[in-house]
């Protein structure tokens, strides 16, 4: 595109959403106009006059020039959807940003699905999004999430762990990582396991409104969406039904009716969301497969000893505290302990902390 630079420095402009932006762009064929434009011609565009006003303050303190080349300093990438590189499922939905900001690499393959669910998540919803997520990548998936507290950052860490792909959609500036403890995260994703995106500037704060724009991105750029836990007011369940909206598949985990945080995926199972338990049902709706060598797990489980054994039957159901599994298997805490430590080196079990633990296998 000639003249980019005009077009970042117009994308900097508050109220020049994409789809404002692309009508101006479509109208005046090139960024450098339409920052040059006069502002009674923008008011016969039905542009208002707060964002004229706000156009006309930016050009007095900006250079356009200068603007790229600060972009260009803080590591920061960008693709505007007049690019072929630009990513072509965002570039289907309704609404595309009009440039996308990102480090990192954003490869494009045809193979993403994104995970999401709530901020507050428990150690059932840490548990199923590990699992899902560690399935999808061994089958050469790439997570697509929002960086956000909870679910999002269990998808990201996982996949890292994994050494697989992970996109991670902003609601801020790429200077501005928001929540700030996952500032390492960012940095460890784009410096080799995919990338970081944002549509808005790089300084551009993240405000609560910033967030169901960040939310039609997410599944923008996915072919499918998987919720793991959520409330039934959760910011997934925004995400869950943009993704119907553009045609996507809508994946949900069932958890205990009993909990506030299974009244999302519950609730899009009964819209019609599909319900999943286990990962080779997402693979098979998408024509996937999945690459796992069960031989290890089926070699480890062999070489349990009777005690480990009746561990595995007593937490066969459900989760249970290891004071639970001393009592019903009428063993020293010792035992049972250097058992399930054996165990979840195995792959067998997990800690889910404060000494519960969970069957997974």
């Amino acid at each position: 595109m000639v003249n980019l630079e005009y077009l970042l420095a117009l994308h900097s402009v508050n109220g020049l959403g994409p789809v404002r932006l692309r009508a101006l762009m479509d109208y005046y064929q090139d960024p450098k106009l339409v920052w040059e434009a006069d502002p009674k011609e923008l008011q016969k565009l039905s542009i208002f006059q707060n964002v004229i006003n706000l156009l006309l303050e930016t050009r007095k303190k900006l250079v356009p020039e200068k603007y790229l080349e600060y972009i260009q300093k803080c590591g920061i990438s960008w693709v505007t959807s007049f690019d072929e590189k630009y990513p072509r499922l965002l570039k289907e939905i309704s609404d595309p940003p009009i440039i996308l900001y990102y480090k990192g690499d954003i490869v494009e393959d045809g193979k993403t699905i994104a995970v999401v669910g709530t901020r507050k998540m428990t150690g059932y919803g840490g548990l199923v999004t590990e699992k899902f997520v560690s399935g999808l990548v061994e089958a050469g998936i790439t997570i697509v999430s929002g960086l956000a507290r909870g679910v999002d950052t269990q998808a990201h860490k996982t996949t890292v762990k994994l050494e697989g792909r992970t996109l991670a959609v902003l609601g801020g500036g790429l200077n501005r990582i928001f929540p700030p403890e996952n500032t390492r995260l960012a940095g460890e994703i784009a410096s080799g396991f995919g990338a970081v995106i944002s549509e808005f500037p790089p300084d551009h704060p993240s405000l609560p409104g910033n967030f169901p724009a960040r939310n039609r991105i997410i599944s923008g750029l996915s072919k499918a969406v998987l919720v793991t836990e959520a409330a039934e007011d959760s910011g997934s369940l925004i995400t869950a039904k943009l993704a119907l909206e553009q045609g996507r598949d809508v994946f949900a985990i069932p958890g205990p009716i009993t909990s506030d945080l299974s009244q999302g995926p519950l609730l899009l199972i009964k819209q019609g969301a599909k319900l999943v338990t286990e990962v080779e049902e997402i693979l098979e709706e998408i024509g996937l497969t999945r690459f796992k060598n069960t031989d290890l797990r089926i070699k480890n489980e062999n070489e349990l000893n009777e005690m480990e054994k009746k561990i595995l039957e007593v937490l066969q159901s459900e989760s249970k505290h290891i004071d639970e599994i001393c009592r019903e298997l009428q063993c020293s805490a010792a035992l049972v302990s250097a058992s399930l430590i054996k165990m979840e080196i195995f792959g067998l079990v997990k800690n889910m902390g404060a000494g519960n633990y969970i069957r997974i296998c």
